[in-house]
């Protein structure tokens, strides 16, 4: 970090990739200054990322958690504030020489991460929180559901083999 502490600089060469947290950000941002402005409660999704803001209606926001659409793994949820965000690795993933790669990279190794889980979906106070929280799980692999309760976020992972596991306060399906 330069002296501005709201200033990154990086070495000539290097580029910063903004896209998952930034999506998150921006349906926060988004949310946020629609329910300012109208007064009204308003939910903006940016693809998983899922941000809410305002008087929820009756009943509260629901919204449907899978790794993707007609998934029979998923699950409807009820959201009243703060953002969901679900992480997966199967819809954007490629084969080369032989091997699964994926866009979800193990900061360790720069390589794709193990495909722990097929899909991570957290609930936080706000939707970059949760996107945060999400990614970090499909990481983290087999040691997801202890660093999600010790984090306190509520989480659904869906492992490789269909099986589901719920952390914290996520509501049973």
């Amino acid at each position: 970090m330069g002296r501005d502490q709201s200033r990154v600089d990086l070495p000539a060469g290097a580029s910063l990739d903004l896209g998952a947290v930034g999506k998150a950000w921006a349906a926060d941002r988004a949310a946020r200054a629609a329910s300012e402005r109208t007064g009204a409660g308003v939910l903006v999704c940016c693809g998983g990322d899922v941000a809410v803001a305002g008087e929820a209606p009756a009943g509260g926001w629901r919204i449907r958690v899978a790794a993707h659409e007609g998934d029979g793994q998923g699950q409807d949820v009820i959201v009243r504030d703060g953002g969901l965000a679900t992480s997966g690795w199967r819809v954007r993933a490629w084969r080369r020489g032989g091997r699964i790669l994926h866009h979800i990279l193990d900061p360790a190794t720069g390589m794709p991460a193990p495909t722990w889980w097929r899909m991570a979906s957290v609930a936080a106070a706000t939707c970059a929180e949760a996107n945060a929280g999400a990614t970090a799980a499909m990481v983290l692999g087999g040691d997801a559901p202890g660093w999600l309760a010790r984090q306190r976020l509520p989480a659904r992972l869906v492992a490789e083999d269909g099986s589901v596991v719920l952390v914290g306060d996520w509501p049973p399906g």
